[in-house]
């Protein structure tokens, strides 16, 4: 039998980078919530939640960076619930299914109520959804958390229902936007 001895291992680099084997991950950055907080939402208008944002400066131009989002919170209008599209920005391009029609479009269409009767005290929604993006760039981007409804306006509750009561009947949760660096 044979056994092999080394003292150290030297990653394999490329000038001053190391190269990691395609499917790799190179790094990872996020941007986790606990606080509460309002956003107001335009019917039919695509908004930007950037509380929910973060920074990433990908080491090389051909990774793939996977997105992920949990978001809790509370719909003031619960029928935005069911009449929402989840998506996400790169800086400030909509990373989402094709444009068809006067459709609203994302990755993740709105999840279901978690009550079925209309209560804003204690009826908390959740959305949880991801994306592989190839932003073929070494240069810092930002992604956020965006969303469509076509509700009268109204407005998102993050973290917390719409009352925000303090009662054992009462929620509130943490919101986060993950992205994972992966060589390519």
């Amino acid at each position: 039998m044979s056994k092999l001895y080394v003292d150290e291992l030297a990653p394999k680099t490329a000038g001053n980078k190391i190269m990691m084997p395609q499917g790799g991950i190179i790094q990872t950055q996020y941007t986790q919530l606990s606080s509460t907080s309002s956003i107001s939402c335009t019917s039919n208008t695509d908004t930007e939640i950037s509380v929910l944002s973060v920074n990433i400066t990908p080491v090389s131009s051909s990774s793939i960076i996977k997105i992920e989002a949990m978001v809790n919170g509370e719909w003031g209008d619960h029928g935005a619930a069911y009449n929402s599209a989840w998506f996400f920005y790169r800086d400030s391009t909509k990373l989402s299914a094709p444009a068809s029609g006067s459709r609203k479009v994302g990755i993740l269409m709105g999840s279901a109520l978690t009550y079925e009767a209309v209560d804003a005290s204690s009826t908390p929604e959740q959305v949880n959804y991801s994306y592989f993006d190839a932003p073929n760039t070494t240069s810092q981007i930002t992604y956020k958390v965006g969303v469509n409804h076509s509700q009268p306006d109204t407005s998102w509750y993050l973290n917390r229902g719409v009352t925000d009561a303090d009662s054992v009947n009462a929620e509130r949760g943490i919101s986060l936007i993950c992205v994972t660096e992966i060589a390519g």
